[in-house]
């Protein structure tokens, strides 16, 4: 670090927790490609690289070493500084052992005190390595201009007068917050920022400053001209005032001299907080400009070409506004109005089947088309049936069911628009579906593929169950395996054998067209089928193979080697109250401040990271058009008030006992009121130094005479969700159907991620002083947890309903379980929560026999019903299990 460095851009896509891409690459161990991230990021204009491999399903420090190392073999790559991010010391110790040259890590702050912070330093001093240090301390972040500087000239004066840390190396964050919140207390955030930069480089020589840019304008997201307006304004007067690095996306920086000059002053008002009424101001010029610039006329040239090219060009771009008109012009063109479908409506429909085969359209764009498309043949159905004629001969006809037990169906939804916009006849038989109804109906209308779908990791036994039930009825149809928790090892491992005909893994909706296409073909069928039968053979044999490979110990062993807390220096905070509180029509105006938009944008099958998607060179426009109708929906169901949103969230006195948490009635916790049965991991961790880690853990003991705490919560945004979502598909709408859904699943998770943060601040109240924007929300850069039954720390369903139980949550919020455990509405979360300072996320992984037989009996089930809801959990098959036992 030099002081004449001119400002610094730093790449932060090489980040697990900032790009989804990244973090599939990392999981799925193709480095060479996440490689390729890196490289593009130097190519585009990085200074230094920002790395994180922060994620609970990942072994973060062997990533990192692993990542680090072939960086360094890259010399196009490993030319620029590396920073080491994460929020685990023995991670960023592990990178700083590996990397080349000198490197910068991020970050280390005041927060858990002086001591902890002065050891952390010199190990850095002794590594050679820069640190960004957080303007954050015991009494939490800091927003004001004064706070800023008196905790960063704090962390000034310890580093060079205490240890004789380099200024040099110093990286100051003082915390970019939002502003034009309509919160007057956030008005002065940006001249808090400026100013505290002036002082910091005015007072502490050669520091340096630092920030993440996007989060000032994170209020006005959706609408990027104006976000672009406020970066480069405010980098303009950071950069003035010395702000020498930070993260910023280039493509959402504009050159400051050519922002508008209407805008440019608005901008600035709100900046520079010059004027009471500024963010008014600016709301009401923001709607003027959109995409970039000043809105544009609409391009209706097309409407002068012919009806065929007419219907064609609406088809491709999703256009309904004249598709009636056009389709009884068609219709006057041709003796019969099936021949409208068959064949200008069908040309358009192949051309957008291409051009979504091809990777030029993108799925928010093909389910626009189906919206036309459906629009155009409800229009000429009654001629149709006037003539008593049957509709167009279709491809095949797909049965698609959401297996018993689950809810869920946004991703079958998907597929099936997909499907018939490639003239497949679809018979959705909607959620929750069982095995019997699917084969009877299979039978009854002679279909020629079975779909199934499923989320919840129960819904992979059952579509186990009606594998082996079809190759018992003797059937012989091909059978599609698609949800999020399915994969093409659990279909290769756990169905496939099940059946003798024809079984596919379908990742996506971008699949399922070629897929079917291929098992409907008589010409390709046989060579596809043999295809994947061999594939799934070799899965097969490599799971079993690393499964063989795979050292666990013995339970009793993992107990050992259980996670150490210390119990008699830390006092556990005590919620406000204990005991129940319900919540109901909560201000979805306010929920909508926490929706973590990256997953809505996965829902439809667009890969990135939100804001950055939205500037995507490959589908960034794409992206910008579903986000702008998802914010119009969105102030719909908000001004309208669509949805109910409820919730409950519950605290009570707690101490672990072994493996499991008991809660207690009273305070003085004589008598039991309930037990939350935690598992153990027990992956071998010789050689690591890990422990082998329980949620149990982070519980005080009983025998440690320490009074703990423990909360649960349950929130949805309400069976409204999936009564409008319906209403709109019945309409032929699946467009809006499918962004209703995907909204008011967003709405349910803002829901949880917002009261965490109130009982984080008020309702436990451990972190009063807590300021998180909404990216550190998302990023989880706050105390605690709520992991949730059925997710990797905590697997097994079956804690839902004692967890149901204790919350009373389906008579105080209307949410119910299935008999799978799933919740219904859909639009649900619920789960736990955890508050002590070195809680984190983590996964069990694989368990074995003696753990579950243990499991099983602690919680009064057979070994059988334990094995079933474990299945994916299991290190073992229990069929050889019941062999042995036979034997």
């Amino acid at each position: 670090m030099t002081e004449t460095a001119r400002f610094v851009n730093i790449g932060e896509r090489t980040n697990v927790a900032g790009s989804s891409k990244f973090k599939r690459l990392i999981s799925e161990g193709d480095f060479d490609t996440a490689l390729d991230i890196a490289r593009d990021q130097v190519e585009n204009g990085a200074q230094i690289l920002d790395i994180n491999m922060d994620d609970a399903m990942l072994d973060a420090e062997a990533c990192m070493v692993k990542f680090l190392n072939l960086i360094a073999s890259e010399p196009d790559i490993s030319r620029i500084p590396i920073m080491i991010d994460s929020s685990k010391w023995s991670v960023i110790e592990a990178g700083l052992k590996c990397v080349q040259g000198k490197p910068v890590v991020n970050s280390i702050s005041l927060k858990e005190g002086e001591e902890p912070f002065l050891e952390q330093a010199r190990k850095l001093k002794r590594y050679g390595a820069a640190v960004v240090v957080m303007a954050f301390d015991d009494k939490g972040q800091a927003d004001t201009e004064d706070r800023k500087f008196e905790i960063c000239e704090r962390s000034y004066k310890i580093l060079t007068e205490k240890i004789g840390f380099p200024p040099e190396d110093i990286i100051f964050d003082p915390n970019i917050f939002a502003i034009g919140t309509g919160i007057e207390e956030h008005d002065n955030y940006a001249v808090d920022f400026i100013k505290a930069t002036r002082r910091i480089r005015e007072n502490l020589p050669h520091a340096h400053i630092s920030g993440g840019v996007s989060n000032v304008s994170f209020s006005f997201r959706g609408n990027d001209a104006v976000r672009e307006a406020m970066h480069s304004a405010f980098l303009y007067h950071a950069i003035q005032a010395g702000m020498d690095m930070g993260i910023v996306n280039p493509g959402q920086i504009t050159v400051y001299e050519d922002i508008p000059e209407d805008l440019r002053d608005a901008v600035e008002d709100v900046i520079l907080n010059r004027r009471e009424d500024a963010t008014e101001r600016l709301l009401e010029l923001s709607d003027k400009y959109t995409e970039g610039g000043e809105k544009k006329k609409a391009d209706l040239s097309w409407r002068e070409s012919s009806v065929g090219d007419r219907l064609t060009h609406a088809l491709v771009h999703g256009i309904a506004d004249w598709v009636e008109e056009d389709t009884e012009e068609a219709r006057q063109q041709f003796d019969k109005p099936l021949e409208v479908i068959e064949g200008p409506l069908m040309d358009g429909m192949n051309v957008v089947g291409d051009l979504f085969g091809e990777g030029k359209m993108f799925l928010p764009q093909v389910v626009k088309s189906a919206r036309v498309m459906k629009k155009a043949v409800a229009y000429l159905l009654p001629y149709i049936e006037a003539e008593k004629q049957g509709k167009q001969e279709a491809k095949g006809k797909i049965l698609m069911a959401t297996v018993k037990g689950d809810v869920h169906d946004i991703g079958k939804n998907i597929v099936g628009v997909v499907l018939q916009c490639n003239n497949y006849e679809v018979l959705d038989l909607g959620v929750m579906v069982p095995s019997a109804k699917i084969l009877e109906t299979a039978k009854q209308e002679n279909v020629d593929i079975i779909g199934l779908s499923g989320l919840i990791t129960p819904s992979l036994e059952e579509m186990s169950y009606i594998s082996a039930e079809m190759e018992r009825q003797g059937f012989e149809l091909p059978l599609l395996i698609g949800g999020a928790t399915t994969s093409r090892v659990h279909t290769a491992v756990k169905i496939d054998p099940h059946y003798s005909g024809p079984v596919v893994h379908v990742l996506d909706a971008s699949r399922a067209v070629g897929v079917a296409s291929k098992l409907m073909s008589e010409t390709q069928k046989d060579d596809y089928v043999a295809q994947i039968r061999e594939e799934y053979r070799e899965v097969a044999e490599k799971h079993e193979k690393k499964g063989a490979g795979r050292k666990q110990v013995a339970i009793e062993d993992a107990r050992a080697n259980r996670l150490q807390l210390d119990w008699q220096n830390y006092t556990p905070p005590r919620p406000g109250q204990l005991g129940l509180m319900t919540f109901d029509n909560y201000d979805l105006e306010e929920l909508s401040q926490y929706i973590d938009w990256t997953p809505f944008f996965a829902t439809w099958e667009l890969s990135g990271r939100y804001p950055a998607i939205l500037e995507d060179e490959k589908v960034g426009e794409t992206a910008r058009s579903l986000f702008k109708d998802a914010q119009e929906m969105l102030k719909r169901i908000i001004d309208e008030k669509w949805f109910r949103p409820r919730a409950v969230i519950g605290f009570w006195a707690a101490n672990s006992v072994g493996d499991d948490i008991e809660l207690y009635t009273e305070e003085n916790r004589e008598e039991v009121l309930s037990y939350i049965h935690t598992l153990r991991q027990q992956m071998d961790r010789s050689g690591k130094n890990r422990p082998h880690l329980a949620l149990a853990d982070y519980i005080a003991p009983k025998d440690s005479g320490v009074e703990d705490y423990f909360g649960a919560f349950a929130v949805t945004t309400g069976a409204e969700v999936e009564k409008i979502s319906t209403e709109l598909k019945n309409n032929n709408d699946d467009y809006n159907a499918i962004l209703v859904q995907a909204l008011g699943d967003r709405l349910a998770e803002a829901f949880a991620e917002h009261m965490h943060a109130r009982v984080r601040k008020e309702f436990w109240g451990y972190a009063p002083d807590e300021k998180l924007s909404n990216e550190d929300l998302i990023a989880e850069k706050y105390q605690g947890i709520r992991p949730a039954p059925g997710y990797p720390a905590c697997p097994d369903h079956t804690e839902k309903p004692e967890l149901f139980r204790l919350l009373e949550a389906t008579e105080r919020t209307g949410i119910e379980l299935t008999e799978g455990c799933a919740m219904w509405p859909a639009s649900s979360v619920s789960g736990y929560y955890f508050a002590h300072p070195d809680v984190a996320y983590f996964g069990v992984s694989k368990i074995e026999e003696d753990q579950v037989r243990d499991y099983a009996k602690r919680k009064g089930m057979s070994l059988e019903e334990a094995e079933r809801w474990l299945a994916p959990n299991l290190a073992y098959d229990p069929a050889q299990r019941k062999k042995k036992e036979a034997a």
